[in-house]
């Protein structure tokens, strides 16, 4: 699969958000990453349906939304109204597979997501169910933390259990992605690089570019 690049909004300037929009389509992102945060299930709080509405509005390219909230069956339906793809956590409390199988049903993309904690064979059961899996590199509710080396691990396990079964499911990565760590990440089975700090900077188009040549 050529590698993706899906920009984390959480790290644009949001006054200035609808410029900073038109910047990632003319640097060739591949879709825009969402963190939607509760300050339950991760102790920060980032936004809702709202912006996500009104981001839509802007852009053509898919929205990548990433629910970091508790028991996030309870809000599928609201967030399938502005995503393409709709992510949650493994661990927030809801019925995976029914989870899964009801974004779907609702019209996205599923993606299942883990935090660092979490053993990558726990969600083998659920691949078939899955668009994309999303491994986190970094504790999630916080940006500017390091990578950490052990999503490698995870990642080439992934990599390796969807090729056993035949499965072609996107394997996404988020936390402390920059020119040192994507390549390993792509390297170990990755296809789509979450970044923040990285992209968003004066050197935008460049360091966009250089992800996508990972492929």
């Amino acid at each position: 699969m050529a590698v993706k690049v899906s920009p984390s909004v959480l790290t644009a300037d949001f006054l200035e958000l609808d410029g900073e929009l038109k910047k990632l389509e003319a640097a060739g992102t591949d879709m825009i990453h969402l963190d939607v945060m509760d300050g339950i299930f991760v102790p920060n709080i980032s936004f809702g349906v709202p912006l996500i509405r009104s981001i839509k509005k802007h852009t053509n390219l898919p929205l990548d939304v990433h629910l970091m909230i508790d028991r996030p069956h309870r809000y599928l339906r609201d967030f399938a109204a502005v995503a393409d793809y709709l992510g949650f956590h493994y661990e927030a409390g809801s019925d995976v597979a029914e989870t899964l199988k009801e974004i779907r049903a609702l019209g996205c993309k599923p993606c299942l997501t883990i935090k660092p904690c979490t053993a990558p064979e726990e969600i083998f059961p659920f691949l078939p169910l899955c668009d994309m899996v999303l491994v986190m590199s970094v504790e999630p509710g916080f940006g500017g933390q390091k990578f950490m080396p052990s999503a490698l691990e995870k990642l080439s396990a992934l990599r390796a259990e969807c090729a056993r079964r035949g499965l072609a499911v996107e394997l996404e990565v988020d936390g402390g992605i920059n020119g040192e760590t994507a390549p390993l990440a792509v390297q170990a089975g990755a296809t789509v690089l979450v970044a923040g700090s990285y992209v968003f900077s004066d050197q935008m188009e460049e360091r966009v570019r250089f992800l996508k040549s990972l492929s």
